[in-house]
Parts: C-alpha cells; structure tokens; sequence
C-alpha cells in the first residue's frame, strides 16, 4: 500500500500516496549495485558474489570461506566463469525479483557449472532460473522471530527476514532437468522458505541466514555452500 507522511497539508500527502508507483515491475537493483569488482577476504577458495544489494554481514560470512570477488548485478555469466571461482553467490536486493530477467538468465547459465548459494533476491532469482514464478505477499516479512522449518531435520529456525516477494510454491519444477525441491518453510503462513536443485548444486533460502536472531540457527548454510565448493574438486 502506498503511503505517504509529513508535515504537509494532508491533502497533499494523500495525492502523493496515491502517486506512488511501488516495486512491482521496477529494477531497483540497478540503483544499488556496485559500478565496479572489488575484492575482499583471502580465504582459500574462489567466491563471486553478484551484488543486488548485498550486506555486508553476507560479505564477512563468506569472507571467512574465500577470497571473495563481488561483481555488479549484470556481470554476464561468461565473464563470472572466466574467473574459475569455487562457487558463485546470490545476494539479496531490493524490489522486484520478476523485473529482473537479465538476472536470472545469468543464474541459469551458471546452474551445473559451478556452486550457487542464494539469499533472499538470490533465493528467487535461482527459483526463476529454475523456472518457477514469484509474487508479492498481501504482507511482507520483516524483522526477526520468524519461525522456519527445515524439512530435512525437521528442526525449527528462528529467522530475519525483510522481502515482500516471495516463490510461488506450485510453480517449481519436480521433474526434468531444472528439477527443485522445496528445503525450508514458513511456519506462519507456508510461504517457500527454501530451495534445492535436484540436478546441479546450487540452494537457496528466502531468510538472512547471516543474520543472529537464533543467535546463530542458519550458520550451518555458509558451511553447507563451502563443502559444496570443497566437493568441486575431489
């Protein structure tokens, strides 16, 4: 819903609420993204991160694991591969995941190349490569204490979240080569919390696993994305 607020006439808040135009359909990535790669940590292995809007607590979670190269959001795959990283990470963003093709056209070109792991814009924009479809929540998810159930285990994250986006579930492919599995739920409203690729290694979750409302309930995916770096060359 669009609003507005000041000390304005409100006669003059309400037309400018009414003239907000929202996120739907809006590439907001383009506002945030870095200009230029830059480089950070000097872990041992290889990481391109793409940067919708990273935060920087994702930087220093993977910079623990890698050197890590952040590129800007429409680094074309080709020039992401030439690099030779271990894994490629997804960050999260602003905005409109469905305004983004570009975006996820890249993901798909990465998917069964080389390790993908996806935070929040990442989580769908690796869902759209996969070629499932997003939508706006009647209410977003922001804050912390969000329950979300790993299906593996069973166990109960407390999570941070902050996206009016989210997967839409029916939509994921079961079947065929970009074939995905649903990993993480919602516990208050079942929206996708989580996805794996059935063919290639590359997951993603819609929550901020770098965050510490748990304090530390999700450490476990950084370590998760690293084995599958590791896995890359036994």
């Amino acid at each position: 819903m669009g609003c507005a607020f000041g000390t304005a006439p409100e006669s003059e808040l309400r037309a400018a609420a009414a003239a907000e135009p929202g996120t739907t359909g809006r590439d907001l990535v383009a506002d945030v993204t870095t200009d230029a790669p830059y480089e950070i940590g000097s872990g041992p292995r290889r990481v391109v991160a793409y940067d919708f809007g990273v935060k920087q607590t994702m930087l220093r979670s993977l910079a623990r694991l890698a050197t890590v190269t952040v590129v800007p959001a429409a680094h074309p795959a080709a020039d992401t591969l030439a690099r030779e990283p271990d894994g490629v990470f997804l960050s999260n963003g602003p905005g409109d995941p469905a305004a983004l093709p570009a975006q996820a056209a890249l993901v798909a070109e990465l998917l069964g190349r080389v390790p993908v792991f996806g935070i929040c814009l990442g989580h769908q924009l690796l869902a759209a490569a996969l070629g499932a479809r997003t939508y706006k929540l009647p209410f977003g998810h922001h804050g912390g204490n969000h329950p979300v159930r790993r299906l593996d285990t069973g166990q109960v994250e407390i999570t941070s979240q902050n996206h009016n986006y989210a997967v839409e579930a029916s939509s994921l492919p079961t079947t065929g080569p970009r074939a995905a599995a649903i990993t993480h739920v919602n516990l208050n409203d079942g929206v996708v919390e989580g996805v794996r690729c059935l063919s290639a290694p590359a997951f993603s979750v819609q929550y901020h696993p770098e965050a510490g409302p748990g304090p530390h309930d999700a450490r476990y995916l950084f370590e998760q994305f690293r084995s599958l770096m590791d896995e890359g060359h036994t």
